[in-house]
């Protein structure tokens, strides 16, 4: 593997969970893969006291739990957490950056880092234009000696005004190129392997449009509610939570065109491309292809849980969705007519995501299903997770005279793959940055289209009384009303197990 250039990793809110549970565990699996330069550092920036020493201890303990490689011998261990160092500043107070300034300096001639440094935002969106102002105030985001990037995490933005207005004030102090919008869906590899199985693939290509395939369904469901995050979840909902960023860009990759190259660029513009296709919502569309819902308090197999407005930090009068169904339309040649069923939502049966492509049906119906089984369509499932594969139902002839017909499964798992590393989508996504590689980032341009396209549904629930919100009981696939959305009377949203295997077999949830 090629080694990239020597460089540091500077991690704003290195005391949050993310650094603990993600970052630093993903950097340590790409030392262990022999990933990092020989000059390489991690300084961690907080206003939490730690010292170097109790820094690395809290990372340490995060490692032995979260990383890949969590049973490395600890002689490699400590050889990597050498390599990270801390530094306590209030973040909101420009003057102190100087202190962030001399620390690189220092670093820089110790590990000979030429100058090469990424800025990662662990933070509260708050942060997101203070922190880039205040680098940019000591020349900290000028590429005259190495490059510098920074990495930020979602919610970019809150609306599409807080997007546009986001984008503007970091362009003040970085180039677009510098500008690392993380997507950590886009890191997964079954995400990734969306493109593979449609573009390396010829048997697929030639069905890939509106001739054959009859409607899309994309489902990201979660068994968990919002735990601990009801302050945040509140003032998010499912909508800005899952489906603005996530389930569109995944979306993206179903929908796209072939790029000419597989060049970040020409990736990029296929995707924006689609989001500029997206049909925008009407009046009557707003009523009719879009399913607000909430969870309330239900006995699921004889545990009783509480219903989302009496979740800890929630109003108890929200109306804030756990639950998100839409139908979408993508209006360009391939497309044209076909739905994409897009849904959301948290305390459902299980935690599954997943694509699943309905092709339309043969044009007269011969055969005769066996026994009580419907006369199911053909479809393809690209599962995310968990149990991550690819599952195909096809129609077979049952042994015996006559000609019934049974849907049968062909399939393929990740886990045959066992003699590959796949790494975690963090350990993805910042080696891309490491190397320059945008390819699975958003662009700003990518961003401001999505929060353009769900504006329209975001206004609608916060302006208009009349617009419903459909409790749920917990445990449930959620509101009934979402059954509606789809189109034809055989057709109904695929109620997926938490297994991919033996699917129609058995069930786990």
């Amino acid at each position: 593997m090629n080694k990239t250039d020597n460089q540091a990793l500077v991690i704003f809110g290195a005391s949050g969970d993310l650094t603990y549970r993600k970052l630093i565990p993903a950097v340590f699996d790409l030392f262990m893969n022999q990933s990092l330069p020989e000059g390489y550092v991690v300084l961690g920036i907080s206003r939490s006291p730690f010292t170097d020493k109790q820094f690395r201890k809290k990372m340490k303990e995060g490692i032995l739990h979260f990383a890949h490689y969590r049973n490395a011998e600890m002689e490699q261990v400590d050889i990597f957490l050498s390599r990270l160092y801390y530094l306590s500043i209030d973040t909101g107070k420009g003057e102190e950056y100087k202190e962030v300034k001399e620390k690189l300096n220092m670093l820089n001639r110790q590990y000979n880092l030429r100058h090469n440094y990424i800025f990662y935002l662990s933070t509260p969106p708050t942060l997101y234009t203070i922190i880039p102002k205040y680098l940019y105030g000591q020349g900290l985001t000028l590429q005259q000696k190495g490059f510098r990037r920074i990495i930020i995490e979602k919610p970019f933005g809150h609306d599409l005004a807080s997007a546009i207005n986001l984008n503007d004030e970091l362009l003040e102090f970085f180039e677009e190129d510098q500008i690392y919008r993380i997507d950590h869906y886009l890191g997964k590899e079954t995400v990734q392997n969306l493109m593979v199985t449609r573009f390396a693939n010829g048997i697929y290509e030639p069905l890939w449009n509106r001739n054959y395939i009859q409607h899309v369904e994309i489902t990201a469901a979660e068994s968990l509610g919002v735990e601990e995050r009801g302050g945040y979840y509140d003032h998010s909902g499912a909508l800005r939570d899952m489906i603005q960023n996530h389930l569109l860009q995944v979306l993206s990759l179903i929908a796209m065109e072939p790029p000419a190259k597989i060049t970040p660029e020409d990736i990029r513009f296929e995707k924006l491309k689609v989001f500029r296709s997206l049909r925008p919502f009407s009046r009557e569309d707003l009523k009719m292809n879009v399913i607000r819902g909430q969870y309330t308090e239900a006995t699921v197999r004889g545990k009783h849980y509480k219903g989302y407005r009496e979740e800890k930090n929630v109003g108890g009068s929200s109306r804030t969705e756990t639950y998100a169904a839409m139908k979408i339309f993508v209006d360009n040649w391939r497309w044209q007519g076909v739905p994409f069923y897009i849904r959301s939502g948290k305390r459902l049966p299980t935690s599954v995501t997943e694509v699943v492509i309905h092709f339309r049906p043969s044009p007269q119906k011969l055969f005769k299903s066996s026994g009580n089984e419907p006369h199911a369509d053909n479809q393809l499932i690209l599962r995310i997770q968990p149990d991550e594969g690819i599952l195909l139902k096809t129609g077979m002839k049952v042994p015996g005279r006559g000609f019934e017909v049974k849907s049968v499964n062909m399939d393929f798992h990740y886990s045959e793959l066992n003699d590959h590393y796949i790494p975690s989508a963090y350990e993805r996504l910042i080696l891309d940055c490491m190397t320059g590689d945008n390819t699975l980032y958003m662009s700003s341009e990518a961003a401001k289209e999505t929060w353009r396209f769900v504006q329209p549904v975001l206004d609608y629930w916060e302006n208009d009384e009349d617009a419903p919100l459909h409790g749920y009981p917990a445990g449930s696939w959620g509101p009934d009303v979402a059954d509606d959305l789809i189109e034809g009377k055989e057709n109904t949203w695929r109620y997926p197990c938490k297994n991919l295997a033996e699917d129609g077999v058995y069930c786990e949830l």
